[in-house]
């Protein structure tokens, strides 16, 4: 709708709410599975610059696909079954989330550059921003969003 200096409001016909790019898949945890995640995210971001005109850089292109990477990895290493990637974006931010079969949340440990390992969702807070979890029905659903520069 469009608005004039009278107060008088004329339709435009593009005041009809646009839904969000969304993209998922099932993983059921065998070998490529995390390529085959970073793969759907590279694609995911190609067809959100093209069809939301979204302005994405490299580094956020890389965060992207480090916390699919990271939240993946933890899936299939601390869960007992198939997890969910779910990929939604527009022109202003995208959210990543998998969803797994574990109800034990994930912890957040301390920085410790000494500590090998256990640095996942210490990367990913560091990267996004804002994270969050939560429990389902299934399992466990692990979010992060990313604001988009425009």
């Amino acid at each position: 709708m469009i608005e004039h200096l009278g107060g008088a409001v004329i339709p435009d016909g593009f005041d009809v709410p646009v839904e969000p790019l969304r993209r998922a898949a099932h993983y059921t945890g065998e070998p490529g599975c995390i390529a085959e995640a970073r793969a759907l995210t590279t694609q995911f971001l190609q067809q959100l610059r093209t069809e939301w005109c979204a302005v994405v850089d490299r580094t956020t292109d890389g965060d992207l696909l480090l916390v699919v990477s990271e939240l993946v990895t933890n899936a299939e290493q601390h869960s007992s079954g198939p997890y969910i990637l779910e990929l939604e974006g527009t022109d202003a931010a995208v959210v990543v989330a998998v969803y797994d079969s574990s109800s034990a949340l994930p912890r957040r440990f301390p920085k410790n550059p000494e500590r090998v390992g256990r640095h996942g969702l210490e990367i990913v807070h560091a990267v996004a921003t804002e994270v969050t979890v939560e429990r389902v029905p299934v399992g466990k659903r692990v979010c992060a969003r990313f604001e988009l520069k425009g």
